[in-house]
């Protein structure tokens, strides 16, 4: 018998019921999702809106990449500091805070100057858009941390999954929402208003206002409480989103972990890490999660899904419209990926993404060498099998890495365990997004593909070998074995 089946926590909780209470954990989840929608849009906005903004500020290639992959940049950095923040601050002002960056990000960006001369470079207009995004990067980044942790430690482990990766359906109806609405403003705005780009970026900060006020009216996170010794807080706040019986024991066994690992004296932070060996090495298979997300591709497509159908044979303008499908699929594939979160394992979800989307990236590769240029057959293929990849990662890849982060961390060092993991996933996004134009340039789309590929055959090896499974386990349950060892002995 597994670990998992024999641990008698999961078993002692009364059974869930649904009530008032169920409705209340589904507006808390809604209002803290504004997060992952915040990170959707401005990740995806600048897939056409780079083109006006460059036009109107002046920007040579080299300077476009710069505002592009200042935002992944920054988002390393505020996923580290932000997952810390948070196990200091606590969840939900961690989470006010980003909503102000956005907010604050956004009108920099909008408020960039312009040079007197229209298409001449504006050195403090260029200055300015680069910190707005910059800070931008730091919410997206933060939210990406603390936004999967807030919604797991709210909700019962019997449905942690669909609850958690509600966040990255969340992620992708901002990328498709972005795509639209980046193709409405360029097709009926963009040949007769200047400043298109900036309208395209201005709609971001209604979200941010809802995160910001709907955030100051949901709860702190019942175990970040119990963590800091607010027990009764923490009945408050489970007994608006649990039956009360049920409230009552979650508190119990949450409190039971939380004193013991009090009572050992443990450093706290970066130097208990470093003191278990066993949390060391779950960081570092969290950092292969989080990397392996991101070396599959699917933010190259995601921000330069234009440019690879181009590549295959497209115009410009059927590469734009082409691109909302991306979006689309996207969302279809969350939706199907959010339903199967808890009943389908994490390492089966986990196996059965890869093998699809490695056998996505020959089959790109393949028509792009055999098909040739020019022939018509090309980039409808090819957008066939590209868009075949994007809805094999969303339905079994994004939104079980998230969920999967987002649980796998014991309570003390969840936030920094989850903020590690994403700042390396983060700076390989940012590698990516800084170089895929001219590895696409240099190789094309039959060499990026085969390189892609090779990386999905060495991720199946390492999540065969290196990851542990996490579903139908409480938080507690998994801390227990994650600090002792005993999850790498029960897969």
């Amino acid at each position: 018998m597994s670990t998992a089946q024999s641990h008698s926590g999961e078993s002692s909780l009364p059974t869930l019921t649904s009530g008032p209470h169920s409705k209340r954990l589904g507006l808390i989840s809604i209002v803290a999702c504004f997060g992952g929608l915040l990170f959707g849009y401005d990740t995806g906005v600048a897939n056409g809106a780079e083109g006006p903004m460059a036009a109107e500020l002046g920007l040579n290639l080299l300077q476009v990449g710069v505002v592009i992959s200042s935002l992944v940049f920054a988002a390393a950095v505020g996923a580290l500091v932000s997952g810390q923040i948070a196990d200091s601050w606590g969840r939900r002002k961690t989470i006010i805070a980003l909503a102000v960056l956005f907010f604050v990000g956004t009108l920099l960006v909008v408020l960039s100057p312009a040079s007197s001369e229209p298409g001449t470079f504006s050195a403090a207009g260029f200055s300015v858009l680069v910190a707005g995004r910059i800070m931008l990067g730091l919410a997206v980044g933060g939210a990406s941390t603390v936004v999967p942790v807030y919604l797991a430690e709210l909700a019962p482990y019997e449905i942690r999954g669909s609850i958690t990766g509600r966040n990255e359906l969340a992620i992708v109806a901002g990328q498709l929402a972005a795509f639209v609405m980046n193709a409405i403003l360029g097709t009926w705005l963009g040949g007769s208003l200047d400043g298109v780009w900036r309208i395209m970026f201005s709609i971001c900060a209604l979200p941010a206002l809802v995160l910001f006020f709907g955030m100051l009216r949901m709860p702190e996170s019942p175990r970040w409480l119990v963590e800091n010794g607010e027990y009764e807080k923490a009945y408050d706040v489970l007994k608006t989103v649990r039956s009360a019986d049920r409230a009552l024991a979650e508190l119990h066994e949450i409190q039971v972990v939380a004193d013991k690992e009090q009572l050992k004296s443990k450093p706290v932070g970066i130097k208990a890490v470093l003191s278990n060996r066993w949390l060391v090495r779950i960081v570092c298979v969290g950092i292969g999660v989080a990397t392996m997300q991101q070396l599959t591709g699917i933010n190259s497509i995601m921000y330069y899904g234009t440019r690879v159908l181009e590549e295959a044979g497209m115009t410009a303008g059927q590469a734009v419209l082409a691109n909302i499908t991306f979006g689309i699929v996207a969302v279809i594939g969350g939706m199907i990926g959010l339903r199967n979160m808890d009943r389908l394992d994490r390492r089966t979800t986990f196996m059965t993404g890869l093998s699809l989307t490695t056998v996505c990236h020959l089959l790109v590769a393949f028509a792009s060498m055999l098909l040739p240029v020019g022939n018509p057959l090309r980039p409808i293929i090819i957008l066939v099998l590209v868009v075949a990849f994007v809805a094999s990662m969303q339905t079994f890849l994004s939104v079980a890495v998230w969920v999967w982060l987002a649980e796998i961390f014991p309570l003390h060092m969840r936030g920094l365990g989850i903020g590690i993991s994403v700042f390396f996933g983060w700076g390989t996004n940012g590698v990516l997004t800084l170089f895929f134009p001219s590895l696409v340039s240099g190789v094309g789309i039959t060499g990026c593909f085969f390189i892609f590929a090779g990386v999905g055959a060495l991720a199946l090896y390492f999540v065969a070998t290196q990851v542990p499974e996490t579903r139908g386990r409480t938080l507690e349950a998994l801390e227990e074995d994650v600090s002792s060892g005993a999850i790498h002995h029960s897969r």
